[in-house]
């Protein structure tokens, strides 16, 4: 199928907040609470920052949010439609945003996830992302990675 990738816009916001809400699902019962994509106001952030969408064929499957900071981009959520996890989606999204750092002059890439998600702790290592810090955060233990770009 043809996949493509496209920034949103504001008339998408409750199209990423159905995704993110249905791909963050999964970790309530492990953390006890939603997890803190599930509770952003996702339209706002498409006002203030950026968020791009991966569509397959007409059918939206994966997003992910970031922030360009002065000497990097954050990555502040990358959601996978249920039914798509486990197909490397996630991956592009993420090697999508390396890409747009290195466009925009970056050599880093920085992102956080809660210390129980070991799915994601994984994958982000198996990327080359680093732990930067760990920090107490609502509850439970926020791991910050990084990664350098060549």
């Amino acid at each position: 199928m043809n996949e493509m990738i496209r920034t949103a816009t504001a008339d998408d916001a409750e199209s990423v907040t159905a995704l993110t809400r249905q791909s963050y699902s999964k970790w309530v019962p492990l953390i006890g609470r939603e997890p803190l994509p599930m509770t952003t106001d996702h339209a706002a952030h498409i006002r203030d920052h950026r968020t791009d969408l991966l569509f397959v064929g007409n059918e939206l499957v994966a997003l992910v949010e970031t922030i360009q900071c002065y000497d990097h981009i954050l990555i502040e959520n990358v959601a996978v439609a249920t039914n798509f996890q486990k197909r490397g989606y996630g991956r592009k999204m993420v090697a999508y945003v390396e890409q747009l750092a290195l466009e925009a002059g970056l050599g880093v890439v920085k992102l956080y996830t809660n210390s129980k998600f070991e799915e994601n702790l994984r994958l982000y290592n198996s990327l080359g992302y680093k732990i930067e810090r760990k920090e107490a955060f609502n509850g439970g233990i926020s791991v910050h990675m990084l990664k350098q770009l060549v």
